[in-house]
């Protein structure tokens, strides 16, 4: 069904009858009352359609039958907290690790990005003994105190805060703006041996290692794709440190990218991780995350005497529901739609970016996709409010689409997975025309 089709019909059939509690969602300044949700398109409280292209945590889109079916049944039958064994639990870990490298076999279930990515600092310092952490510039991993400490992302937007001693920025492995780029030599090593060299700084200074952290692809910091090798040659200098590598698969796993299931393995197949994040996607809207890591380190974890316990981690309504999500990305070929209709959302945006000056990179895997807009092609000279004025005249034409990066002039693409080319079409199509507009008032 075409986009202006399903608008028509859902419109109706919100003025027929009542919907329940309104929520928000919050962009930028100017927030949008949401009130029912299907697939990739949002309505407000007048049934006006919106299609949804930055929604990655409504995964297989919002409100799926299939996940929808799943949790009400499981609500009905029982739901209680993890204090109790159920066969949930052991089912999900099991379908999960199963898409994961074989060395990651030991599950944590918890309750959000935040609390995985929190629980994987601890699970590296007991295993290492280490306090000192490595994490990248413009870096997001979560909203609690000891996750602001390595969000540079957040951490300098604090005037007067203090860096956190044991935490080392490293440079973005960002090759079309960052310190080593696209037509250098070897960016992977030169970026890795940035983290080489903060390594030594801290040896020197006594102190000692306990993990690199790092989003698979970046996306707060601007829809970033590392060079391939750079994972593995970092990973082996955090190693011979006595360090663990945490890869954060928060916003860009479950087969978002579309030739994988997990960003990392973008890397290649000699890249393993030992230590994987993930939410957003994982619940597709339920608050549900999880830690995936080694037996030795879970073992390690183990040893300290200190019980780990999550109240709702792994409940049955919330396995119920990842496993049904996993049904779906795999009946209706998710993966798959994400190669293929973000590799045409990447081509219609590559004849854009040889129509207006405007854009001056398109990056991206599957439907993680980044479009940089730039004033000069050369000096590349941030174009921030052409940016936000693109996603607000979107907004005016009902297309909800984000701007993010260190300079907010990353257009971000992160629908969810059922979007189409057809919606491709369309937003690609309004891009073109504002900016069209932009250009002309720049002339």
């Amino acid at each position: 069904m075409s986009a202006e089709k399903f608008e028509k019909s859902k419109t109706i059939e919100l003025r027929k009858k009542h919907v329940g509690p309104s929520c928000k969602i919050f962009f930028s300044h100017d927030p949008i009352k949401i009130v029912q949700a299907k697939g990739q398109y949002m309505y407000d409280e007048k049934g006006q359609c919106y299609l949804d292209c930055i929604n990655n945590v409504a995964h297989v889109g919002h409100c799926h039958p299939d996940v929808v079916k799943a949790a009400a049944q499981q609500m009905e039958l029982l739901n209680t907290n993890s204090r109790f064994l159920h066969d949930n639990l052991v089912f999900y870990a099991q379908r999960l690790q199963a898409t994961l490298p074989e060395k990651l076999s030991v599950c944590y279930f918890v309750n959000s990005g935040s609390e995985a990515n929190d629980l994987a600092l601890r699970l590296a310092r007991q295993y290492s003994g280490h306090k000192d952490i490595i994490t990248l510039e413009n870096a997001y991993h979560g909203h609690v105190s000891s996750l602001i400490d390595i969000s540079p992302y957040k951490f300098h937007q604090l005037s007067d805060a203090e860096q956190n001693q044991f935490v080392h920025v490293a440079p973005s492995p960002d090759v079309y703006r960052g310190k080593y780029r696209a037509d250098y030599s070897d960016p992977a090593t030169a970026y890795a041996n940035e983290v080489k060299a903060i390594i030594d700084t801290v040896h020197k200074k006594g102190g000692k290692i306990a993990a690199f952290i790092a989003e698979s692809l970046q996306s707060c910091g601007g829809q970033v794709i590392p060079p391939v090798g750079y994972f593995q040659q970092v990973a082996k200098h955090v190693h011979k440190a006595g360090g663990l590598f945490i890869a954060d698969e928060v916003q860009v796993g479950f087969g978002r990218v579309g030739t994988n299931f997990w960003a990392f393995q973008l890397q290649g197949e000699d890249f393993v991780p030992d230590i994987v994040t993930m939410g957003k996607p994982i619940g597709n809207g339920h608050p549900m995350s999880c830690v995936v890591t080694t037996r030795e380190v879970a073992e390690a974890f183990m040893s300290s005497g200190m019980e780990y316990f999550n109240t709702f981690g792994g409940n049955p309504v919330s396995c119920a529901i990842g496993l049904a999500v996993l049904d779906v990305i795999v009946k209706e070929d998710l993966q798959g739609n994400a190669l293929r209709v973000g590799q045409y959302l990447t081509n219609l945006l590559e004849k854009q970016k040889e129509k207006h000056p405007l854009i001056g990179d398109i990056r991206g895997c599957g439907l993680f996709v980044g479009v940089e807009l730039v004033k000069d092609r050369l000096k590349l000279t941030p174009a921030t409010a052409e940016a936000q004025e693109v996603i607000y005249k979107l907004k005016e034409q009902h297309i909800l689409l984000s701007a993010d990066g260190p300079h907010r002039n990353v257009l971000k693409f992160k629908p969810p997975m059922c979007f189409t080319m057809e919606d491709a079409d369309l937003v690609v199509e309004k891009i073109d025309l504002i900016l069209t507009a932009l250009q002309n008032t720049l002339i």
